[in-house]
């Protein structure tokens, strides 16, 4: 497996991840990826080539990323993917490359299911007929055990995702990721180097620490040459289930994500309120969005959504 590439490496000088002297290099000292660039194989991967004929039928790869942990991805991720399924004729698919924290198949409904071997490849579990799903937690005999992967181990998974399931024709593939810059991150903008990426969600929180950590991620995005779709403010306010009354539960001392996106000059495509009953859904494997379409939280992803 080769190592991955950016369009805008770091440092200025790099000799790039695929050269004979990457990570040997004076200009490779003190980057995060040197050891990473020095032990692995150069050279293109054969496995882009397999992945981009492998997801010829998947229309849009939409990445949701932070770089923040604990803002929501995973719970964005679903309900995103079940707000989509939604319509019977969208063919929909999730990936969970979330290695060491894969909480998609319980937050989804599917804790417990196991990944089927099939004459093409292997078989993704399905939610319903038109939404697919797949994760390493389907892998696990015991969900309670720490996945204590190094790098390398984490990308071949991560390349097995995408090459070795059958996805079949999709309108969507959407992508939970982990928080950071990192390994997973970069093996999945490396495999669809060829398939092509349509664009990236960033969720954010309010607040200002939050916010620090998706200015990192922007900035990952660009030199990496992920186009951004824009930006999801998660747990904007609460809002009553009962009174629809609202309350400010974290304060966006620097302007939240609506100023983000001005900041950064990407767009921002709305705010979703907290809503207990999204996390008794997760908990509960139960679908958001599909049982409490009277949530202003609903109507936030529709208009995420449109």
């Amino acid at each position: 497996m080769s190592a991955p590439t950016l369009t805008a490496p770091e440092p200025e000088h790099c000799p790039g991840p695929e050269s004979q002297t990457a990570g040997k290099s004076v200009a490779c000292e003190g980057c995060p990826n040197q050891h990473v660039c020095a032990t692995g194989p150069k050279g293109p991967d054969p496995a882009v080539a397999a992945i981009a004929s492998r997801l010829t039928g998947v229309k849009h790869k939409i990445l949701v990323l932070s770089g923040k942990g604990g803002v929501g991805k995973s719970t964005f991720s679903s309900n995103l993917s079940l707000f989509l399924s939604q319509n019977d004729d969208t063919q929909v698919g999730l990936l969970d490359i979330d290695i060491c924290g894969p909480s998609i198949p319980k937050m989804i409904g599917l804790e417990g299911e196991q990944i089927r071997q099939s004459n093409s490849g292997w078989a993704p579990v399905y939610v319903s007929d038109n939404l697919a799903v797949m994760s390493i937690g389907f892998l696990m005999a015991n969900q309670n055990d720490a996945v204590i992967w190094k790098g390398p181990k984490k990308n071949g998974m991560i390349k097995q995702f995408l090459k070795d399931v059958d996805w079949g024709d999709l309108d969507f593939l959407v992508v939970d990721t982990p928080p950071g810059t990192s390994d997973e991150h970069l093996s999945i903008v490396q495999y669809l180097k060829e398939a092509g990426i349509t664009g990236a969600v960033l969720i954010t929180t309010p607040q200002e620490v939050a916010l620090q950590d998706v200015r990192r991620e922007i900035d990952f995005c660009r030199k990496v040459g992920v186009p951004i779709i824009g930006v999801v403010e998660n747990m904007s306010l609460f809002v009553c289930p009962k009174c629809t009354k609202s309350s400010i539960i974290f304060p966006p001392t620097s302007g939240g994500g609506r100023a983000l996106a001005v900041e950064q000059s990407i767009p921002f495509l709305g705010s979703i309120p907290l809503d207990p009953r999204i996390g008794i859904s997760g908990d509960f494997g139960e679908s958001f969005v599909d049982h409490y379409q009277d949530s202003p939280a609903f109507a936030a992803y529709a208009q995420i959504v449109s």
